[in-house]
């Protein structure tokens, strides 16, 4: 397992959903295009529902860790692009992502509202870097 230190900066605020800085050594690094929405067939999951768009792209992210010989506890930074984001949808999305970092320190992150993803029926798309032995 690679070393991963979640650091706490002095000065800035500490949010239990994220961390503002992690430092990785390991062998590899891992890149994972942005995840959407479908299952294996390609058919759209959970149209028009944020938290189980949000689930399903969680569970996808973690179909391709697992290709590449990693966890949810290998991803250094995450990055969540969200169609017309309105910051009410945060807990939302929150909440559906974090179950997947349950037990452990949660990744670096940045989330950014888009006006739209490649396909009109997707409503979140999460990319993720990766750092493992």
């Amino acid at each position: 397992m690679p070393k991963l230190d979640h650091l706490r900066p002095s000065g800035l605020h500490h949010n239990p959903a994220y961390s503002h800085v992690v430092t990785a050594s390991g062998a590899r690094t891992i890149y994972i295009s942005g995840q959407v929405s479908v299952d294996e067939e390609g058919r759209v999951v959970g149209e028009g529902d944020l938290a189980a768009q949000t689930t399903q792209v969680m569970q996808n992210l973690g179909l391709a860790l697992k290709a590449a010989g990693a966890s949810y506890a290998n991803i250094v930074k995450i990055t969540t692009f969200v169609v017309n984001y309105k910051p009410e949808q945060r807990p939302v999305i929150g909440k559906a992502r974090s179950a997947f970092f349950e037990g452990m320190e949660p990744p670096a992150s940045t989330l950014v509202g888009v006006s739209a993803l490649a396909a009109p029926e997707w409503m979140i798309e999460i990319e993720a870097v990766a750092v493992a032995d």
